[in-house]
Parts: structure tokens; C-alpha cells; sequence
């Protein structure tokens, strides 16, 4: 897909991190934007700056885990732009589960998927009929992770499970997209190849009411700041990719036509390899062996 200036691209998660690097990515390929987030004064602010950089920006404070307001969006995006070309459906949380999965909290679970999951779900059925009826060139972005999308974290077992529900989903969009001969594509994202500093380790702020932990967490949430020291102080090096590293993954892959948006990196590829190794040989998954469980 080509990406010329006064296409329309949406992002959810766009407040901040890897969704407002890849706003301000498309913005500067010309591309009008549309963002989308759950934080309120946050997104406010994340339009403000694009378009005092020059953006076309329409922003929308969403909640992805809520259909009726994906629909709302794409209303709006429609009404506002007449078009949508690119869809990137980023937005994601963390579960704040604790413990092993029989010890987790099912509202952990509910919350997890109502975002990560569902909203990419909801994202797809709001904009991909009125994409595909366009007749004109369009791209879908989900946001996965190598944590489930490559190889699961155990001890982050719960959101390792719904990004590894988006590669399938992505996959299955993409099979479909093909066998209705549209002029829509469609990518999986894995940020990285490092650890990113996001807005996601404090994911918890944002926990609707809804889905509230029913018991006091044993441990407080601990920032990415206070993990990076822990692990320095532990004598373990941190590697931090920048996000607009990720953006330019994006859009080189739309480009390019590209469904794997996998970044090199010996470590995710000796993963992919023995998992792949371990199903093809029917053996334990050994790869898992590594990986403290405390």
C-alpha cells in the first residue's frame, strides 16, 4: 500500500507511547489522524502537541472494550474525514494478575481480553466493512507482543494469552481479507526488539469499575522505573528500543505489504525456533525452562 498525504489513519492507544509515535509518524507522511484513547486529558494533550507540529488531528476519547463506542468512533471518523485507510488497532492493558493462574482473579482475565482482545475485535467489525466497501487501497496494524505472539511470559501468563488471541485473530483477518480479493491488508505487530517504555506498566489507572479486583493485591504495582532498577541492582542490563522505532517498523511494513511486523533479534528468533522445534518433535516445551517463576 502506498501512503500518500490526506489518507486517514486511526489509532487507538493513541495518548501516548507506541500508538502516539505511530500518529506522529503517519502525520508526518501527511496522513490526517485520528486517534483514539481512554485517557481523556491525555489524548487532549497528544492533539494539541500533533497539531502544533502541523497534524490534521481528530481525537476521540474511546474505550475499546466497549463496542457501541468503536462504533462511535468509526462514526466519527467517517463523518469527519469521509475516509478511514489505515487501522491501527493498538490500545492494550496489563491484567495486574498475581500468582499462579489457579490463584488469579477472573476479573484479571475479564479485563485483559475486554481490551486486548475484544477491542481488536470490536476495531476490525467497525472499520473493515467500510474499508473494504471503499474499493481503495487500506491497511489493518494489531498490536501483539513476543510475550504470547512469540512465546509466553509465565509470569505475565494473562496478557500473554490475549496477544497471542491477536496473532490468530490477525492471521484469520488475513486469510479472509484474501479470499474476498479485497485491496485491504493486514499486519501483526511485535514492539520491541527491547522493552519499551509505555504507558502500560501503569495500566491499572485505567481499570474500569467493572472489572475491579475483588481482593487486595499482595504487592504493590511496581513502575517500569522501579522494575528497570530492580533489575539493574540485580546486575541485569536493560535495553530500551525507542518507540518511534516501532513506528517506522509500521509503516515500512504497510508499505511493504508485510504481515509479520517482527523486528530482527537472535533472541526472538532462537524462541521461535525451539517452539517451533518442540511441536515439530512433540516434546515438552523446554523453552519455558528459562523463565523465573518467582
Amino acid at each position: 500500500m502506498r501512503l500518500r498525504a490526506g489518507q486517514v489513519a486511526v489509532v487507538t492507544g493513541a495518548a501516548s507511547g507506541i500508538g502516539l509515535a505511530m500518529a506522529r509518524r503517519f502525520a508526518s507522511e501527511g496522513l490526517k489522524v485520528v486517534l483514539a484513547d481512554v485517557e481523556g486529558a491525555a489524548l487532549e494533550k497528544a492533539a494539541a502537541d500533533l497539531r502544533a507540529e502541523g497534524a490534521d488531528v481528530h481525537a476521540r476519547v474511546t474505550d475499546v472494550s466497549e463496542r457501541e463506542q468503536v462504533m462511535d468512533l468509526a462514526e466519527s471518523a467517517y463523518d469527519t474525514y469521509g475516509a478511514v485507510h489505515v487501522l491501527c488497532n493498538n490500545a492494550g492493558v496489563g491484567s495486574g494478575a498475581e500468582g499462579r493462574m489457579w490463584e488469579h482473579e477472573p476479573n484479571d482475565w475479564k479485563w485483559a481480553f475486554s481490551v486486548n482482545v475484544w477491542g481488536v475485535f470490536h476495531g476490525v467489525q467497525a472499520f473493515v466493512p467500510r474499508m473494504i466497501k471503499s474499493a481503495q487501497p487500506g491497511h489493518v496494524v494489531n498490536t501483539s507482543s513476543a510475550d504470547g505472539g512469540i512465546a509466553p511470559l509465565p509470569t505475565a501468563s494473562v496478557y500473554a494469552v490475549t496477544k497471542a488471541a491477536v496473532v490468530t485473530l490477525t492471521e484469520s483477518l488475513y486469510a479472509h481479507l484474501k479470499a474476498e480479493q479485497t485491496r485491504v491488508g493486514a499486519s501483526v505487530l511485535f514492539p520491541g526488539p527491547h522493552m519499551l517504555r509505555t504507558g502500560l506498566w501503569e495500566s491499572h489507572r485505567n481499570r474500569p469499575a467493572r472489572y475491579a479486583k475483588q481482593r487486595p493485591r499482595r504487592t504493590p504495582y511496581r513502575s517500569l522505573d522501579q522494575w528497570e532498577t530492580a533489575m539493574r541492582d540485580a546486575g541485569r542490563e536493560v535495553s530500551f528500543t525507542p518507540v518511534e522505532e516501532v513506528a517506522d517498523l509500521v509503516v515500512d511494513g504497510i508499505r511493504a505489504g508485510r504481515f509479520w511486523l517482527l523486528p530482527e533479534s537472535g533472541h526472538s528468533d532462537a524462541q521461535i525456533r525451539a517452539r517451533a522445534r518442540s511441536m515439530l518433535d512433540r516434546a515438552n516445551p523446554s523453552y519455558l525452562e528459562n523463565f523465573i517463576l518467582d
